[in-house]
């Protein structure tokens, strides 16, 4: 009995201790993980939100690689028709309170196809020009080309006549459809296109322009049965499917090459961002550009979500739209976010939970918060052709991306010194660049090579090598040339400091300012301009500025000057200020100097040369006085 006594205390005992023994390593185990999390949130504040956002950029990066190996890519188009075929009655476009199902638009896009289809006008290869303002049509006309096989060139509504031409002959378009709003803008270089043989289309049942073709009447009539998928198919990521125009440093807009690989990439934005399919995208952006086709169109499409277009941005109905049509995400850039901070009254009842765009300043950035809440604000960073994309997935204010070292053995970047007076990065006695410390601002370089390709300009490679810089580090490497100068601070966040060389950004668009000066060099009693953009205090980007000679025999005229560039220039780049020099400061290599210009900007009391500002009240350059400039300054002045 006392034998099994003793046995009975041991197992007693043992029992207890194992269960101490368990909570002790319980309690060990909660306070090492306890001790971890701090460690982690001091330390590295980022760490999951960046090993989340890289596993779905490791997760979409694998599926493009499984394209690659297979030479079967599923393109947005085919995900289109994948979306229109599992959700056909779902809402996929709103535009001006009418709603479009994915199966209208699949259907009025197979009618657009068929009808080229049938007239045996274009065959798949063809590249086809476009030029509509925001709305359904635009897709349609998008998506049916597509379908054929062609590529399309989205030609930018606010170009000239000069500038158009030249862009037909970048992308090798010899069908252009345009839209019916647009097709009288046309009406004096329609002769220059039958003298090269493109053929224009206008949206419209009847023309009075025997020589354009029209195009809703025989939608009307045409079937809606799909096109043959082997047309649209493609087998390689690196094939063309889009051109967009860029303005760059070279004066006339540029055709960037847009892959499949790179429109992929695009629309891998929202869903990158968390957005999902009961989201509803707000795109207030011009088609023609890569933001809202690609991200915005495209990313919808991802998806599997509605989009709203509108045809123009309003600041005064922005919010009304929003709760109208339950907007969750909508897209911007930095001047929208301000144009919408201007407004006389915040708005804070709504859905809207994201934000993504480029060029939102902090300030600005702070103030939507104030008005409108806590919005999360995806900034991100890419050029249309480059090969480069930041994503500030943290939401952090000022960044335009972040950066960690993963993302750096992915994407091979690099920040470099520049030397702004003699416009050009600097060198060591080798020839190599040199890289800058962090927190330093540099020109941002990204090295090309397999992940990261480079696809270039059309019909120009001298315009595709001068975007490339070599030797950089070593003999043989080539990197991008973004010519963006940017800052990468201690916690791995990018931002964006400044833009050099010839462009720069005004309005939300990019001013070559050599195309600029071209124009201006039109004038009879110009000699020589000089180009560049100055900032005003409260506005986004650069206003046009340009320091002109006026020949020795000839007066300045403000009045013929306001006409010519009002006729020959899109509204975004027509220089605000004017400044009249006997000489143009040059560098050692003979370009003109600007940097000590840009730095002056435009103070009539502080500048000894004559400055004339840009009046559309007056129809001239008038004189620019000390009240003038004050009421500039206090944004008394439409700019």
């Amino acid at each position: 009995v006392l034998s099994n006594r003793v046995i009975g205390w041991d197992q007693n005992w043992f029992g207890t201790g194992a269960m101490f023994f368990s909570l002790g390593s319980v309690t060990a185990l909660v306070a090492g993980i306890f001790a971890l999390h701090v460690v982690q949130k001091l330390c590295f504040p980022y760490f999951w939100k960046d090993v989340f956002y890289l596993v779905k950029v490791i997760r979409y990066g694998a599926r493009l690689e499984i394209f690659k190996i297979t030479s079967k890519v599923v393109t947005i188009i085919d995900r289109f028709v994948q979306q229109a075929e599992r959700i056909p009655t779902k809402p996929f476009l709103i535009y001006e309170g009418i709603t479009y199902t994915y199966q209208d638009i699949n259907e009025r896009s197979n009618k657009l196809a068929n009808v080229f289809l049938e007239q045996g006008t274009l065959k798949k290869g063809d590249s086809v020009a476009l030029l509509m303002n925001n709305e359904p049509d635009f897709i349609c006309v998008w998506f049916g080309l597509i379908k054929l096989g062609c590529a399309v060139a989205f030609l930018n509504t606010n170009i000239k006549s000069r500038s158009l031409l030249h862009c037909f002959n970048c992308c090798g378009a010899k069908t252009l459809v345009v839209g019916a709003d647009l097709l009288d803008s046309l009406e004096d270089i329609l002769p220059s296109f039958l003298e090269d043989n493109i053929s224009v289309w206008a949206m419209k049942n009847e023309s009075s322009h025997t020589e354009v073709q029209t195009l809703l009447d025989k939608m009307d009539k045409a079937s809606d049965k799909p096109t043959p998928p082997a047309l649209r198919a493609a087998t390689s990521l690196k094939a063309a499917t889009l051109y967009i125009f860029t303005s760059g440093t070279t004066g006339l807009p540029k055709a960037a090459v847009i892959t499949h690989l790179q429109s992929l990439k695009a629309a891998a934005g929202f869903w990158a961002y968390g957005g999902s399919e009961d989201d509803v995208v707000y795109i207030p952006l011009p088609l023609y550009h890569s933001a809202a086709s690609l991200i915005g169109v495209g990313g919808t499409i991802e998806m599997g979500a509605t989009c709203v277009l509108k045809k123009k941005f309003s600041a005064s109905q922005f919010w009304n739209d929003c709760r109208k049509y339950d907007v969750t995400i909508f897209q911007y850039i930095g001047e929208l976010c301000r144009y919408l901070c201007n407004q006389p009254k915040g708005e804070k009842k709504h859905k809207v939970h994201m934000g993504v765009g480029n060029g939102l300043r902090q300030d600005v950035w702070r103030e939507f918060h104030r008005r409108f809440g806590e919005i999360r604000m995806c900034e991100l960073y890419g050029s249309t052709e480059g090969n480069l994309c930041f994503m500030n997935h943290i939401g952090k204010i000022g960044a335009v991306g972040r950066s960690n070292f993963f993302y750096k053995l992915l994407f091979k970047y690099d920040l470099v010194r520049y030397d702004m007076v003699r416009d050009e990065p600097v060198r060591n006695s080798q020839g190599f660049c040199q890289h800058v410390n962090k927190g330093e601002t540099g020109l941002l370089l990204s090295k090309i090579g397999a992940s990261s390709p480079f696809f270039g300009y059309a019909g120009s490679k001298q315009l595709t090598e001068k975007k490339l810089m070599r030797n950089v580090f070593v003999k043989g490497d080539a990197y991008f040339n973004t010519g963006d100068l940017m800052a990468e601070d201690a916690e791995d966040f990018i931002c964006f400091k400044d833009r050099v060389g010839d462009t720069f950004r005004w309005k939300g668009e990019n001013v070559a300012t050599t195309e600029v000066t071209e124009v201006l060099g039109l004038v009879d009693f110009i000699q020589e301009a000089n180009v560049y953009g100055v900032e005003i205090p409260g506005n986004e980007g650069r206003a046009g500025m340009a320091a002109i000679i006026v020949r020795p025999e000839c007066e300045f005229s403000g009045k013929k000057l306001f006409d010519h560039v009002l006729n020959d220039l899109p509204g975004y780049a027509r220089p605000l200020f004017i400044r009249l020099q006997e000489s143009m400061e040059m560098t050692g290599t003979f370009k003109q100097q600007k940097f000590n210009l840009v730095k002056s900007g435009f103070n009539p009391s502080t500048i000894c040369d004559r400055l004339y500002f840009l009046d559309f009240s007056e129809k001239s350059y008038v004189p620019l006085t000390n009240t003038l400039y004050g009421s500039i300054l206090a944004g008394e002045r439409k700019l």
